[in-house]
């Protein structure tokens, strides 16, 4: 069996790749990018888009057909952050690496999103015993996420399917194997999801019924129990969802035919146990990892108006330590097989992790800027890998200083747009940011929200009023039905 480079999150400081050359063939070829236009406002009478929120407006559906996320008032969302996670520590001491301080720093370098990564098997230790324990210290960090305005997607993480198999996610007691072999690779650890016992428990995830039923009443749990609160985005189903293949098909023809029969109607099971107890997050949905090679995911739709089509962003050649090699296309292939998914359905697009282990590599300041520009033409926002404090994948240091080149990620950017984006831009090499957009009517919100990063900026707008709060933060307000241009440029360099 051919098997593809691919490569998947164990800890901030190690990661490991499959190797083989199944995929090269399956790339799809590069296409030329282009700047992502809003799309003209439907005519009076027209069916609204798609992508709706439940008694609120209709997503703002771009040029590219891609829909915009929106909030309760009907403004336009970009997300940008970090994964906040805790792999090493369980029961007890579950969590308990993540910190105020995680919330508090990446506010103050510009970011409002994280992706919090949270084990079914700390909720669940036993079967239908929720460890109440857990729920607090999600409780308490969502409490720290709305202190520094931060919105967070709650993501059921697994790694190699979990603790049965030495770690993380679904609990031993729902992890069946048949009695198939499975033999520990601590120096190629994702290749041990190639493990027949480790297949065919997803293969009982997916198919077994009171499997199922376990699944989506552990997702009512956590629905509950944070329904509503202020901090919380949505909800991540599970990370990186893997199967079992079948004799004499190759990894692409697999992961398309997993990604139809038993991750669409997982996600649809799921999603509609949570809106039994919560109608408002949005529910992100994620492909198998194969989209990082340029493969078109075979997803098909899931029915629930408020669905964020959820992948990640990684090249397995850069996993395994390689530079990056701005001919081989990569980008251009990657942002052309990933956007079909989210212009056929209609859904936001955010991804759910990205970003190289190793940094410094000569090429790698050209892939962070032509990685944002890609990641800004398509997507509503991002979650890089991953916020924590030292080497490896960690964006800062000990000292919380910017890792090489992850400073590129912290762009100005507008957090919440109330009205039609026409269109954003920036150059990092002037220092200028500029938006343009059409103020909402009469009944929608009259604020627009910008982020700058740490630094002096000079803003200005035409045909709106900016205020400037004591914490830096800018708002622009508009009349009904203004055009609006907003220019932010910087003017000094940016403080430490």
């Amino acid at each position: 069996m051919n098997i593809a480079h691919f490569s998947c999150r164990r800890s901030p400081l190690l990661r490991t790749t499959l190797t083989a050359g199944a995929l090269a063939a399956a790339l799809l070829a590069p296409t030329a990018a282009t700047a992502r236009p809003a799309a003209a406002p439907p005519a009076p009478g027209a069916a609204s888009p798609a992508h709706a929120r439940p008694g609120g407006p209709a997503a703002p559906v771009g040029a590219d057909g891609i829909p915009d996320l929106t909030d309760s008032r009907g403004r336009v969302l970009t997300l940008r952050g970090w994964n906040v996670e805790d792999k090493g520590n369980r029961g007890d001491a579950a969590l308990s690496a993540v910190t105020e301080k995680h919330f508090r720093d990446m506010r103050a370098q510009g970011y409002n999103f994280a992706r919090l990564l949270v084990f079914w098997d700390d909720l669940e230790p036993r079967p239908g015993a929720y460890s109440q324990s857990y729920l607090r210290k999600i409780g308490r960090i969502l409490d720290w996420a709305e202190k520094y305005d931060v919105k967070v997607l709650l993501d059921a993480h697994q790694d190699v399917f979990g603790p049965a198999f030495g770690h993380r996610g679904i609990p031993a007691w729902a992890t069946r194997t048949d009695g198939l072999p499975f033999t520990p690779r601590p120096g190629d650890w994702f290749s041990e999801y190639f493990e027949p016992a480790v297949q065919r428990a997803f293969t009982h995830l997916y198919e077994d019924p009171d499997l199922r039923r376990a699944q989506a009443r552990m997702w009512q749990v956590l629905a509950e129990r944070f329904e509503g609160h202020p901090a919380l985005l949505g909800y991540d189903p599970i990370n990186e969802p893997m199967g079992e293949l079948r004799e004499g098909e190759d990894l692409p023809t697999a992961a398309r035919r997993i990604e139809r029969e038993q991750l669409t109607p997982m996600y649809n099971r799921i999603a509609d146990a949570i809106r039994e107890v919560d109608r408002d997050a949005w529910i992100f949905v994620e492909p198998t990892p194969i989209v990082g090679e340029g493969v078109p995911t075979g997803l098909g739709r899931i029915d629930d108006p408020k669905v964020v089509y959820a992948p990640h962003f990684y090249n397995t050649g850069m996993e395994a330590g390689a530079d990056y090699d701005p001919a081989a296309g990569w980008i251009e292939s990657y942002e052309q097989a990933v956007t079909l998914y989210p212009k056929r359905y209609k859904v936001p697009v955010v991804v759910g992790e990205w970003g190289p282990l190793n940094n410094s590599l000569p090429n790698m300041n050209r892939f962070y800027r032509e990685a944002m520009a890609s990641l800004g033409r398509y997507t509503s926002g991002w979650a890089g890998y991953v916020w924590c404090y030292g080497g490896g994948y960690c964006a800062v240091d000990e000292k919380g200083a910017f890792r090489t080149n992850k400073e590129l990620t912290a762009e100005p950017y507008a957090q919440a747009v109330a009205g039609r984006v026409r269109s954003t831009a920036y150059d990092p090499r002037t220092g200028v940011y500029r938006l343009e957009y059409d103020a909402a009517g009469p009944r929608g919100s009259r604020t627009t929200e910008l982020v700058l990063p740490r630094g002096d900026w000079k803003v200005a707008a035409r045909g709106a009023a900016v205020l400037r709060d004591r914490d830096g933060r800018v708002r622009v307000v508009a009349a009904p039905h203004a055009r609006v241009t907003v220019t932010a440029t910087r003017t000094g360099a940016a403080r430490p």
